[in-house]
């Protein structure tokens, strides 16, 4: 398992977290994590998925997002990827993105250690629900 490779002790809390990461790919906060695992992984509180998250993302396992200013979500896909939020119904949706030319990056001599790229606009389901009801 991820943790193993990280030197993350597993608890019961630790892995459900992950698990629900890797199964949920909505990019959920901390909130729907919570009331996705409180019923099924006693004792759990916010403050343990909290550090959880934090320890997953200091160890390179997930990503932390804020593609907005009320909520932070998280990504349990670390490969390069750029991201888009739809406007009007606030989904997030992972957009592959072709790597960058590492020779520019390299001729001005900077250490990229990481870079999140954010798309904004609306989905598919809310143009065709407006068009649907424009009809």
């Amino acid at each position: 398992m991820k943790l193993h490779r990280t030197g993350i002790k597993p608890s019961i809390q630790r892995v459900a977290v992950m698990e629900y990461l890797i199964e949920h790919r909505i990019h959920p906060t901390v909130e729907q994590i919570f009331n996705g695992l409180c019923m099924n992984v006693p004792p759990l509180s916010k403050a343990t998925i909290y550090n959880t998250l934090k320890l997953f993302v200091d160890k390179g396992l997930i990503q932390m997002l804020r593609i907005d200013e009320r909520n932070v979500h998280y990504d349990a896909d670390i490969s390069e990827h750029a991201h888009f939020k739809c406007t009007e119904c606030g989904s997030l949706f992972d957009i592959p993105i072709k790597h960058f030319n590492v020779e520019i990056v390299n001729s001005m001599k900077l250490l990229i250690t990481g870079c999140h790229l954010y798309y904004f606009g609306r989905c598919g389901k809310c143009i065709d629900l407006e068009d649907h009801n424009i009809k």
